[in-house]
């Protein structure tokens, strides 16, 4: 069975740090994983995302600022994030993706985390 549980939320002040992880159950071996928010009226957003490959890419906002990581062995997805804006509040969410050798994607999503950044 897939799960996905995110950890590592929370609140900080702007231009402070924080991680996000995600531990992916029976996917992460095969899937592309990432990194969503969506900020309270608004759309979800890509924020990262990583291949099985290790090829990574990030929205312009957050470009040299956040890194995404996997370590496969310990079924984890990670996000680092520096130098925090207010902006950045948001629920986080991991989602994984799958392509099946006929081209179906299966997309799996974890529950969220929030993330608040204060002024």
């Amino acid at each position: 069975q897939v799960q996905l549980m995110e950890s590592g939320g929370g609140l900080v002040q702007a231009g402070g740090s924080l991680r996000l992880s995600c531990t992916a159950s029976g996917i992460i071996n095969s899937a592309t994983m990432a990194w969503y928010r969506q900020a309270p009226g608004k759309q979800r957003e890509l924020v990262a995302a990583i291949t099985r490959g290790g090829s990574t890419n990030y929205a312009d906002s957050v470009k040299g600022r956040f890194t995404i990581s996997r370590d496969n062995a310990k079924n984890t997805v990670y996000l680092q994030m520096n130098s925090l804006k207010p902006e950045d509040t948001a629920v986080y969410y991991c989602k994984g993706s799958i392509v099946t050798a006929g081209n179906y994607e299966y997309d799996y999503w974890g529950q969220g985390s929030q993330v608040t950044v204060s002024y």
